[in-house]
């Protein structure tokens, strides 16, 4: 039988460090300018490690985690930025599909078409969608969120009842930080929720090495204007937290 080994992402450092602090017996490895920490959560095998930015970065690490760490799976934990209206800062999104909305060979093929494999979006398998969603609105649904995190950093973003849902996630190497961008994309691709940097390029990488995963984000931001407003401190007090609780009750 093929021992269960668990990577884990995070797009941020402080995301990271809060599940890096629920390992048990960490040994840390230097690769690539990145940290992967081993270790086990819940009795299983996991490796813990920053991706940093952008489709190339996100890429890069996944495919570390697969052929050095010999991951059989992947979760990977981050913050997007609403496309949705009906998305708030503070709510989960359990992606389902992944597209590159900077993907544009024309006229070679068509737009957002990945070449050499003929699809235009990559689909999370079921039962890791499933699985997320459950993990999410467990932690929600118990109150975890109120424990963990002071009420005082919750108002500081308006976050008092956040929401789960499941949804199409847009990457790409491009921060979304006016109206008019947010508009244009949604007018050429509706069904997108939210946007991020580096999804679907994992999603692409796990998809070509046949790798089982589950890509969570938290809104933190509405993607216009006052995007970056904040950013930093949500990173820290809210979303740091968010990751570490998700994946306690991911991993069982």
């Amino acid at each position: 039988m093929v021992q269960r080994i668990i990577g884990i992402m995070g797009a941020m450092p402080e995301e990271t460090n809060g599940i890096v602090a629920l390992l048990q017996n960490p040994v840390a490895t230097t690769r690539g300018r990145r940290t992967y920490t081993s270790g086990t959560i819940n009795g299983i095998t996991v490796v813990v490690v920053f991706s940093r930015w952008g489709k190339v970065a996100a890429a890069t690490t996944v495919t570390h985690l697969i052929l050095e760490f010999n991951i059989t799976e992947l979760i990977f934990t981050g913050v997007a930025g609403a496309i949705l209206d009906d998305l708030n800062i503070g709510d989960i999104v359990i992606g389902n599909q992944f597209i590159q909305h900077d993907m544009d060979a024309r006229p070679l093929m068509a737009k957002y078409e990945i070449p050499l494999l003929g699809v235009t979006h990559f689909e999370s398998p079921e039962d890791c969608i499933n699985a997320g969603f459950v993990a999410a609105n467990s932690a929600i649904a118990e109150k975890k969120l109120h424990t963990e995190i002071p009420e005082a950093d919750l108002a500081q973003f308006a976050i008092t009842a956040p929401k789960v849902i499941i949804g199409v996630i847009a990457s790409g190497d491009h921060f979304f930080s006016d109206t008019e961008t947010k508009t244009k994309l949604l007018s050429e691709l509706p069904d997108v929720v939210c946007v991020e940097m580096e999804g679907a390029a994992v999603a692409q990488v796990c998809y070509e090495y046949a790798i089982q995963y589950t890509i969570i984000r938290t809104i933190s931001d509405n993607a216009e204007s006052t995007s970056d407003i904040d950013f930093a401190a949500f990173i820290a007090t809210i979303a740091s937290k968010y990751a570490a609780l998700i994946i306690q009750k991911l991993i069982l």
